[in-house]
């Protein structure tokens, strides 16, 4: 399973903020993009951390250098290095996207008849 979600430039620009190098011993040391691979793989299909395949390793190590990176912050950065440049194609909101009740339109409301 070799398959990457990240692409090299995307690596390119998280690698310099992540924490460890690859001689580091433990799991601080390791590698480092296979792991934010085990990240993204957990936030994408939604599954609990014992769920995550072998090929990312134990479960309980990535799970325990996740939390470590979370308090280190590490994720912040790694977010703002990833976001430099946003697309907004997908940030449009127009009336096909968000309707509003007639309510909210403007439309007579109130009882038909009067008594």
């Amino acid at each position: 399973m070799e398959r990457f979600v990240l692409t090299d430039a995307q690596w390119a620009k998280m690698e310099p903020h992540c924490l460890g190098k690859p001689i580091d011993p433990g799991r601080s040391g390791s590698d480092n993009r296979r792991f934010i691979e085990a990240v993204l793989w957990i936030v994408r299909t939604g599954s609990p951390w014992r769920d995550l395949p072998a090929f990312f390793g134990s479960w309980n190590t990535v799970f325990k250098r996740y939390r470590d990176w979370v308090k280190a912050d590490v994720f912040i950065r790694l977010f703002e290095a990833c976001s430099d440049q946003p697309d907004m194609e997908y940030a449009m909101v127009d009336a096909t996207i968000v309707k509003v009740h007639r309510h909210g339109q403007g439309a007579k409301g109130g009882l038909k008849a009067r008594p």
